[in-house]
């Protein structure tokens, strides 16, 4: 999964990432599909390995411009898992009280304690990216937040959070005809937003930010992935073996029974 990520210390443009690509799966969507589907019976073993433990704590940070994929790709990647260990949290805009207190003051409660997963649907990177676009505050202010996510992410770390992050990557004819089957379908219309629509007329504008996010604060201890995410089945994949390789490389164990249960006998 190398060819995904975003090496520290070497630029990458988003234009030399293709959303179409399915160059690491050698089949069609339905062999794709139904690798997908044991692969997530293997996180769920992983997850349940990792809940018992009670050692390790996964952080899955999602950013995707709108209709990029991170409702489904946590609807596809993560089904079955035992809710007790996984927690999903969405940011939203900032209320009144997280506005006055520093932009990661309404994160940091939400990273995974031991035994968790958490995923990230949008995240702190919100405020190097529509905070940058929108001019919500000025460049001096939005620049040296690099620095301090790079920080707070290094303090998580050594804290024994491991942080993967994924960029799902869409191109702008894919973006609009998801917006148009939104709109084409009545009971999809609850997740049309007119607002979509001025964020997509500042595209452009967003992957410089997103290049500069991704390129800023890719480090080897809170590495991004550029995942191709036109097509959802070759995401869902991507996504899935990037974790499990993580998980595997944990190298877990179930905890020993504290009680000698030999004699143990049940009438």
């Amino acid at each position: 999964m190398d060819r995904y990520k975003v090496t520290p210390g070497r630029p990458i443009r988003l234009s030399d990432f293709d959303p179409e690509d399915t160059g690491l799966f050698d089949g069609e969507k339905a062999a794709a599909k139904a690798q997908v589907d044991k692969l997530n019976d293997e996180l769920e073993s992983l997850q349940e390995l990792m809940y018992a433990e009670h050692k390790r704590k996964l952080l899955v940070v999602l950013q995707a411009m709108d209709t990029g994929g991170k409702d489904g790709l946590i609807r596809s990647v993560f089904d079955g898992v035992n809710p007790q260990g996984v927690k999903v949290v969405n940011f939203k805009a900032p209320t009144p009280i997280e506005l006055d207190h520093d932009y990661l003051w309404r994160v940091h409660p939400h990273v995974p304690g031991k035994g968790e997963m958490v995923i990230f649907n949008r995240s702190h990177y919100e405020d190097v990216l529509i905070v940058r676009v929108q001019a919500l505050v000025p460049e001096s202010v939005w620049r040296r937040r690099y620095r301090h996510i790079r920080e707070f992410e290094r303090m998580l770390a050594d804290e024994g959070v491991t942080i993967l992050k994924f960029y799902l990557h869409i191109s702008k004819d894919e973006q609009k005809r998801r917006l148009q089957a939104r709109l084409d379908d009545p009971n999809k219309h609850w997740k049309f937003n007119t607002g979509d629509l001025k964020a997509r007329a500042r595209w452009d504008d967003y992957m410089r930010a997103y290049e500069d996010a991704l390129n800023e604060t890719s480090t080897e201890w809170a590495p991004w992935y550029v995942i191709p995410a036109n097509k959802k089945w070759y995401r869902d994949w991507v996504a899935l073996n990037i974790i499990l390789d993580t998980l595997k490389g944990f190298k877990m164990r179930y905890p020993q029974s504290q009680e000698d249960l030999s004699g143990v006998v049940i009438e």
